[in-house]
């Protein structure tokens, strides 16, 4: 699962950082994944930041399999 923080939502609470600082940090004021680290959506302290984020900002998204090949 991917992680992601929409900066648009994003009013820099600093919830992210607190909750799961191996994977977010500050830039500008704002939240953001640490680069490399974008793939940590299914660690539960990430979901915790998540679910916590009181701007709504952090998107996690399951990767599904890729295209079927037809017969």
């Amino acid at each position: 699962m991917t992680v992601s923080v929409d900066p648009d939502l994003c009013y820099g609470s600093g919830e992210c950082a607190h909750r799961a600082p191996s994977v977010f940090t500050f830039e500008g004021g704002y939240g953001v994944v640490r680069p490399g680290r974008e793939d940590t959506g299914d660690d539960s302290l990430v979901q915790e930041a998540a679910e916590r984020c009181p701007s709504q900002a952090i998107g996690i998204t399951r990767q599904g399999p890729g295209p079927r090949a037809l017969p």
